[in-house]
């Protein structure tokens, strides 16, 4: 049987890993900022692997030691408390990382942290989702797949939905052995609703300066996202 730990590692990449509507973006940003990048959340390394093939020097952080574990440049650490021994000219928070905190206060103790590991003259950018788009008619989305080992693993969208304090998205994720034992689970991710104007409002407090905003686009399978920005306060 595959250890608990491979598993979790699996089914992040499965369910995160094919998303790229918005690499470009944060390449852009990359490209036009000073110094090194700090990616937040940063996971298996979806994002700073492959600012890295594009020669940018990029630090991960996550929570979580074992999805980082093939990384080269990455450090266990809690984004709402970290202290690195560096600055960065960009500071990354994909995939409304800063929406699966509990509320405002775990939200401004991130913010206070990006401000303090931000260079004079950098950037810091959360990707955020404002609000779901209404339900339609269109075919029901593909499911998302790896095999590894003949191990078939398989998330699907079942739905979201949008109560007082968040949006609880869930999957159906089933695993099939390579003998063809079949197990499936109900698997739920909550986003505490927020909006750019409360992120900003926030930010302030926290010793940052709302920067502007850009557009990530939906995709087949995702829907689009508010990226906030912020400048450090001198």
């Amino acid at each position: 049987m595959k250890g608990e730990w491979r598993t979790d590692v699996i089914w992040h990449e499965a369910e995160c890993g094919g998303y790229a509507a918005d690499l470009d973006l944060w390449e852009e940003m990359a490209t036009t900022s000073e110094g090194q990048v700090l990616e937040l959340g940063c996971g298996s390394g979806r994002v700073c692997s492959h600012l890295e093939r594009r020669g940018h020097e990029v630090v991960g952080l996550d929570s979580d030691p074992k999805l980082i574990g093939n990384l080269a440049n990455a450090k266990v650490g809690d984004a709402r408390e970290f202290k690195l021994d560096h600055r960065f000219g960009l500071v990354l928070a994909p995939m409304q990382l800063i929406q699966l905190f509990a509320g405002a206060g775990e939200r401004q103790r991130c913010l206070a942290c990006v401000a303090a590991h931000l260079t004079p003259g950098g950037l810091a950018a959360f990707a955020i989702v404002e609000s779901m788009p209404e339900p339609t008619d269109d075919a029901s989305p593909l499911p998302d797949t790896r095999e590894v080992d003949g191990w078939v693993y398989s998330s699907l969208p079942v739905d979201a939905r949008v109560d007082d304090d968040a949006i609880r998205v869930r999957r159906l994720r089933q695993t099939v052995s390579p003998h063809g034992e079949f197990s499936e689970e109900l698997y739920e991710v909550a986003l505490r609703t927020l909006d750019a104007g409360t992120l900003e409002a926030e930010a302030k407090d926290a010793g940052l300066i709302p920067a502007g905003r850009r557009a990530i686009g939906p995709s087949d399978a995702h829907v689009g996202s508010t990226v906030v920005l912020f400048g450090r306060e001198a």
